[in-house]
This record gives structure tokens, C-alpha cells and sequence, in this order.
């Protein structure tokens, strides 16, 4: 099981929660004091505050941030009774997140290692995004190479693997179960200062967790991120344009509903956020080209996407 280390600047300490494999010993109970290492801060609730905020700014995912709330306040209940010296429980914080592309997994695994490591669980925080061809070598003794320098570069924060679930593609004599493995050692290796999350479609997340009988206990939380609903799409679009100061024309944003349904029938794993960015900034190129050709340009045609840049974008995403 991994074991949490809490960082945090309480008297230049650091406290570490047991392990729950057992329950410790009155002994084992008492806080457990080291230096402090790597850099690691204590809290800063404005900081916290502010990253919570970030999260809950995401459009939908309410089960996701529910979940997430609750990782949060239990590790931050399990320091103070800590200080306390009453006893507490480990957490073990590998996650696995299943979801279609472009559902916000990435996204809240970056918000994920920023509230962290303010919280004092992870000295850096930062976010190692890899996929199977990061960590799977060409020979014998590559992957295991290949693999340990990812999971080195992700010390301190989060390894973050993409499509997992290909590592289990080949079978037995691939050498993404060399990959595996060397996660696996690694999560052992560096049990208090590295948080693996896996990420992939549903289906295929959960059959590789049952190719290895060791991984569903190794990463105990396990969180399903929902496709969005049309109206979260478009919700999504205008957040987006509203920071880059455009907005849709009434038949901008029908066509734009339209693209989204007629996309999500023709194909199961479209209609989400990732679709949603790219006909955007396809649209704002589309009216650039457009605005371009004019003598005359006022303010409110710099700032409107009209429904023939909607189809426009439409049409080269196709294309």
C-alpha cells in the first residue's frame, strides 16, 4: 500500500500517515517527524481556496469534484488529528480515471497536483503527461529504462499515463508488461513522494485493472468522467470564447449545436470538450480569413463568429 507523506512547515516538520495494511500500534500511532525535503510548503488556504475555485469553474463533472472534495478533507482531517496524536488512516492516492477523450481527466489531474501540493501532500506538483510510447522500448531492458526516467522526471508530483490500458495490449511477450512492472517497483521505490494516476476510455480501463491482479489495489480510486450533455458543450464554448473576447451570432450557435448532435451520432467518442476547442479556434481562423478580405472591419465583426465561420470550421474539421 502507499504510504502518504504530508508535507507541511508545522515547527520545520513533516508528518507521515501510517500505512493501513495494519493497524498500528500505539507506538506507530505517535507522529513520526523528518526533515523537510524537496522544497515542500505548508499550507496556503488563499492558495487552496483559489485552486478549489478552479475546479469548481469546470463546466459539469459534479460527481468528479464531489469525489475530489472528498480526497481533499479527508487527507486534511487525517493531518490535524495527526497533530492531535490521535490516530489516523493512509490514503492511497493512485487514481485511475476512465472517461472518453476530451472529457477533463487531463485537465483535473493538473488542478489535482496544484491543490496537493498547496496541501502539503506532494513537494512539487507538477503533472508528467505520458502515453505508451514514453515508456515502452524497442529492445530488451529499454523499457524498464525508458520507464524509470518518466517516472524520475514525475517525482514530487504526479506521473500522469494516458491510454493505459495499451501497455496491456500485446500479451505476455510485449514489452508493455515490462512497462508494468517497473510502475509497479516505482510506486514501491517512491511510495512517499510520487502519485500515478492511469487514464483511458471505460471498457478498456477496466479490463487492463484485471490483466494485473495487483493494479485495483494499487490504485484504489477509481473515477468515471461523464461525456458532457449538449448544453455543457456549448456552456464550455462560450467560456472559451469569452476569454479570447469572440461570441457566436444566434445562427453560430445553432449550427454549433447542430455539429455537436450530428457529431455525437456519427461517432461514439466525439461530441466532448476537445471537439468543442477545436471548432472554435477553427471557426476564429475561418472569420479571420473572412475579415481579412474587408476594407471596413468594426469592433463588433472582430469580436462575432456568424454561422458560416460555424460551418466553415465544420466543414475542415471534416475534411
Amino acid at each position: 500500500m502507499v504510504r502518504v507523506k504530508m508535507w507541511h512547515t508545522s515547527g520545520g516538520k513533516n508528518i507521515i500517515i501510517p500505512e493501513s495494511n495494519e493497524r498500528p500500534s500505539p507506538e506507530k500511532d505517535k507522529t513520526r517527524s523528518i526533515p523537510e525535503k524537496h522544497g515542500a510548503k505548508g499550507n496556503d488556504p488563499d492558495k487552496i481556496i483559489s485552486i478549489k475555485q478552479e475546479l469548481e469553474s469546470l463546466v459539469g463533472l459534479h460527481n468528479v469534484k464531489k469525489h475530489i472534495n472528498e480526497i481533499y478533507a479527508f487527507m486534511e482531517i487525517q493531518k490535524r488529528r495527526s497533530r492531535e496524536k490521535l490516530h489516523t488512516e493512509s490514503q492511497v492516492l493512485h487514481m485511475v480515471f476512465k472517461g472518453n477523450p476530451g472529457t477533463g481527466k487531463t485537465t483535473v489531474a493538473r488542478i489535482l497536483g496544484k491543490l496537493f501540493r498547496e496541501a502539503g501532500i506532494l513537494p512539487k506538483g507538477h503533472l508528467q503527461e505520458v502515453e505508451r510510447a514514453d515508456l515502452v522500448g524497442e529492445y530488451i531492458g529499454h523499457t524498464a529504462q525508458k520507464t524509470r526516467e518518466q517516472i524520475k522526471k514525475s517525482l514530487g508530483g504526479i506521473l500522469f499515463i494516458d491510454e493505459a490500458y495499451s501497455l496491456a495490449r500485446g500479451g505476455e511477450k510485449d514489452f508493455g508488461k515490462e512497462a508494468i512492472d517497473t510502475i509497479v517497483k516505482g510506486m514501491e521505490d517512491h511510495k512517499d513522494n510520487l502519485i500515478i494516476i492511469l487514464a483511458g476510455y471505460r471498457d478498456e480501463m477496466d479490463r487492463f485493472m484485471q490483466t494485473n491482479p495487483g493494479l485495483r489495489s494499487r490504485f484504489p480510486i477509481h473515477i468515471t468522467f461523464p461525456d458532457y450533455s449538449t448544453d455543457e458543450l456549448i456552456a464550455i464554448a462560450d467560456m472559451m470564447l469569452q476569454q479570447r473576447e469572440y461570441r457566436l451570432s444566434a445562427g453560430a450557435r445553432e449550427e454549433l449545436v447542430n455539429i455537436i448532435e450530428s457529431m455525437r451520432r456519427l461517432h461514439e467518442h466525439n461530441g466532448n470538450a476537445r471537439l468543442v476547442r477545436n471548432l472554435i479556434e477553427r471557426a476564429m481562423r475561418v472569420q479571420a480569413v473572412r475579415l481579412v478580405q474587408l476594407k471596413e472591419i468594426s469592433r463588433e465583426d472582430l469580436m462575432t463568429i456568424t454561422r458560416k465561420d460555424m460551418a466553415g470550421a465544420r466543414d475542415a474539421i471534416n475534411n
